[in-house]
């Protein structure tokens, strides 16, 4: 073993020792493990980075502007505001499809399944 491995070994056992991890939030209790399971492996850790950031991958956060442009779209009265909308879905959803598809053509079975779970989640 390393200096350094042995080093922070101690350090830790002394921080033990001294009663330092004591009052951590979670002390006692279960961790909670995230389901990574509809994520491709080759990507889990840069989503999970991601995620601890809070931020969103690109095609979640198009999914949900598109989700919430629908749901103005099917509210509007105004026919002027109505189309601007749909424009707006229009371009999020060619953006969406477009990214999609050239992940698909990187990574076609990894990123076929992923496209067709993120489908399926909204």
């Amino acid at each position: 073993m390393d200096f350094a491995f042995l080093m922070a070994e101690q350090r830790i056992k002394e921080a033990i020792d001294n009663g330092d991890f004591d009052h951590l939030p979670g002390k006692g209790k279960p961790l909670e493990l995230e389901d990574l399971s509809s994520v491709p492996p080759e990507l889990r850790i840069g989503y999970k980075i991601l995620k601890n950031a809070n931020i969103l991958p690109e095609e979640v956060q198009l999914k949900k502007e598109m989700m919430t442009l629908q749901d103005l779209i099917d509210c509007c009265m105004d026919p002027s505001e109505k189309e601007k909308l749909k424009k707006k879905w229009n371009e999020k959803s060619l953006r969406f499809n477009s990214l999609m598809e050239k992940r698909s053509l990187t990574r076609s079975s990894v990123f076929g399944a992923y496209k067709d779970k993120i489908y399926k989640k909204f």
